[in-house]
């Protein structure tokens, strides 16, 4: 489902990431767990197709990502890779629904039983008309987790889901979080600082520091 390998990435001349290499088939887990400065945004781009590696393949199904350039790159992204950012990607202007409905017109989708069946999952089918702006902290974060899930995505990405979560709230969201990716049998990849995510997701990797 999604294969990277020999990925190498450096800022600069003095600051390269060490990649280890990642392999996950359909419904598969991977928690990566590394320090502020570890690299873990870093990979979780290279593998979205949101940052170009200097060297190695990302592949999710039988796609290269990198093989494929601009509109192309996004178009696949949208309809294949969802990205749940640490902080919510919504925009406040527009109604629960439309930012959905946002999601899927830039991946070219036009499924409003997708969207009516993800709202309901993650139980904020109520708040479809509601503002980004009057929801509160917990209902904007399923918001996010939706508009990143609505495509039935392939691969799953999610930057510290937990960081700014109590006990109880951090399980609720990594339990959603399974439990849509097994329901698309999708692959998903938690990035986190957060050792408690251990206690979900048992198969994870260690990320170093630069060098």
């Amino acid at each position: 489902m999604i294969l990277a390998k020999d990925i190498s990435f450096q800022y600069d001349a003095n600051h390269q990431f060490d990649i280890p290499d990642i392999k996950l088939d359909e419904g598969e887990e991977l928690l990566i767990l590394g320090k502020s400065g570890s690299g873990k945004t870093t990979v979780l781009n290279i593998l979205g197709g949101l940052l170009k590696p200097q060297s190695g393949t990302v592949e999710i199904g039988n796609t290269s990502i990198y093989d494929l350039k601009g509109a192309a790159l996004d178009k696949y992204r949208g309809a294949n890779i969802g990205v749940i950012f640490q902080k919510p990607h919504i925009l406040s202007p527009l109604t629960v629904e439309e930012n959905l409905q946002l999601a899927q017109y830039f991946s070219e989708k036009r499924e409003k039983h997708l969207i009516e069946k993800m709202l309901n999952d993650l139980g904020i089918a109520h708040k479809k008309n509601s503002k980004i702006s009057s929801l509160s902290e917990g209902e904007a974060q399923r918001v996010s987790i939706a508009r990143a899930l609505v495509n039935n995505p392939k691969v799953i990405l999610a930057d510290e889901p937990t960081a700014s979560l109590d006990d109880e709230n951090a399980a609720m969201v990594i339990h959603m979080l399974k439990e849509q990716a097994s329901r698309m049998k999708s692959a998903l990849i938690v990035v986190t600082h957060d050792q408690r995510v251990k206690e979900h997701i048992s198969n994870y990797i260690l990320m170093g520091g630069v060098s």
